[in-house]
């Protein structure tokens, strides 16, 4: 079976580890290639993407990379296992700004090295792939894009300052605001003249099974579907397409996700995601939709199943997947 997964944030890392689990795939040495009969693609969201301190910072990218690499921290689920924090701490000495976002000595080092295969010319999903060597997830990481399509969010502007309201990058919003100011809606940048990288319409093309996976519908899975392109490769894709549900008992495990639904007016609830999403026999972009036990949902056009959702570990989240996959009639190992 070929599967593409499009993700975001921990949740879609973790949720990679499930999927990998229940197809068998394995890293082997010569690199991030699939053995076996099975292949699972990640079509991974950059509109978190942003440039500090003079480095290129991929965090979806990185997440699932050091997760399925075996480098996480998992207590955060974010960056490096093991991380210090040397160099944090001498740019706050010397009043570097920004200075409400962490990069860690080891983490560090992978954006040194992608900005320097930036520099020489090299696309991002180029060097995605060269880092992928040493990390060997089993899983094939491709960006959405290989061109800017960050995320920025519209707020209003600082009293004192001109104007009713400005736009901020979505780091600054989410880490910094920890997005508690008002917020009037979200813009990607660069997105006139974005198109999918190399790989990516191939890969939701020729699935056999497409998933959401339970990561931010608006900022992780909303950011991709905004590409130029790829909305329509996931509505003309002739394999079924399954979301999974971000939230239980209308509430985000973890993350901010209803902060951002409400923004947009939408409700936190599994029924209101899976109608922002919409069904492919309408104007939208699912097929079945995969929910909490315990929550409810029900929208014309999309078939609607129940399983636990917490991915305590690889084993439980594959039986997610293995659900996600049972909606729609497709048969997992």
């Amino acid at each position: 079976m070929k599967v593409t997964v499009l993700v975001g944030g921990v949740g879609g890392a973790r949720f990679l580890q499930g999927v990998r689990e229940l197809f068998g795939v394995t890293p082997f040495p010569e690199g991030t290639a699939q053995q076996g009969e099975h292949s699972v693609t990640a079509i991974v969201n950059v509109g978190d993407d942003a440039w500090m301190h003079g480095v290129r910072i991929c965090p979806d990218l990185d997440t699932c990379m050091y997760t399925l690499g075996g480098g996480i921290d998992t207590e955060r689920g974010w960056g490096r296992t093991d991380e210090t924090w040397n160099a944090k701490d001498e740019l706050a000495a010397y009043g570097a700004d920004p200075d409400w976002f962490g990069l860690g000595d080891r983490d560090l080092a992978t954006h040194l090295i992608r900005t320097q295969m930036l520099d020489a010319g090299f696309a991002l999903s180029d060097i995605t792939a060269a880092l992928n060597k040493r990390w060997l997830p089993g899983v094939r990481l491709l960006p959405a894009t290989d061109d800017r399509h960050e995320t920025h969010v519209v707020i209003d502007r600082p009293e004192g300052e001109p104007g009713e309201k400005v736009a901020i990058h979505f780091q600054e919003w989410w880490v910094r605001h920890r997005a508690q100011v008002p917020t009037h809606g979200f813009a990607q940048v660069g997105s006139d003249d974005a198109k999918p990288a190399p790989g990516v319409v191939d890969a939701i093309a020729d699935a056999d099974i497409v998933l959401f996976a339970p990561s931010n519908p608006v900022v992780s899975i909303g950011a991709i579907t905004s590409v130029p392109g790829l909305r329509a490769a996931l509505r003309t894709t002739k394999a079924p397409v399954v979301g999974v549900s971000p939230v239980i008992d209308n509430k985000p495990l973890r993350g901010m996700a209803d902060e951002c639904l409400s923004v947009i007016g939408v409700e936190t609830s599994a029924e209101a995601i899976a109608a922002h999403y919409g069904a492919r026999s309408g104007n939208g972009l699912l097929d079945g939709w995969l929910i909490a036990d315990g929550d409810h949902a029900t929208v014309d056009g999309i078939t609607v199943g129940a399983a636990p959702l917490l991915m305590t570990d690889p084993a439980t989240t594959a039986d997610m997947v293995r659900a996600a996959c049972a909606l729609v009639g497709v048969q997992t190992p």
